[in-house]
């Protein structure tokens, strides 16, 4: 008895092959196929709830961020803010010790010309000079922006004025400085020392006099 192969031609024999081969490749190739087509489904399904919490933890995150961005820019603002203010203030106020150390040099100058009295030489030329320092001190005070401060015969004003003592005048308006003791300074608006004064009071009425009663009327 002959076998398949012994009875089978090889080209009909290779043929078989090639046609089972195809067949199994088909067959694993439609499985796959097959398979793809249910799996897809399942995965879907997981997958739309898996992106939606992930899209709204993308969200928050995102929300998170802008939030840090927008506080961040705004501490950035507020610190450019103050480093330009306290750059203009260093400008501003650069001279304020230096000018606090001259005033005491100003006061003597100031005291030394009202003592110089009389009308000798040496007297005259002792005022003209100091008058004539003094001038110098003002004109570059006020390239400075330095201003002096001498309310003789205005308003009293605590912010700018130390009142010393209160009298009573019958010249001056009540409330007023009647005489000043100290000048006093301001550089760029910043008090550097306040005016030292007098200031008036309105002059004690004498009490009215009770009128005597007759006591034999």
């Amino acid at each position: 008895m002959m076998s398949k192969e012994q009875e089978l031609p090889e080209p009909v024999v290779d043929d078989q092959k090639e046609l089972i081969s195809e067949e199994t490749a088909q067959a694993q190739t439609e499985s796959k196929e097959e398979k793809a087509q249910k799996e897809p489904a399942a995965a879907s399904d997981v997958s739309v709830e898996e992106l939606a919490k992930k899209l709204e933890q993308a969200e928050q995150k995102a929300n998170e961020n802008w939030d840090k961005a927008v506080r961040m820019q705004a501490e950035m603002e507020n610190l450019k803010k103050r480093t330009q203010k306290d750059l203009e203030s260093a400008h501003k106020f650069a001279l304020e010790g230096f000018v606090k150390e001259l005033l005491p040099v100003i006061d003597s100058l100031e005291l030394g010309l009202q003592a110089a009295t009389g009308d000798s030489e040496e007297v005259q030329k002792f005022r003209e000079g100091t008058e004539l320092t003094l001038k110098q001190f003002e004109a570059a005070f006020s390239k400075f922006n330095i201003e002096v401060v001498n309310p003789l015969g205005q308003p009293f004003n605590p912010e700018l004025h130390q009142a010393m003592a209160m009298q009573p005048s019958a010249d001056a308006e009540p409330n007023s400085v009647m005489n000043v003791f100290q000048k006093g300074y301001v550089l760029n608006g910043r008090l550097l020392r306040p005016a030292m004064v007098v200031v008036a009071k309105a002059e004690d009425k004498p009490a009215e006099e009770t009128p005597k009663i007759d006591e034999q009327a």
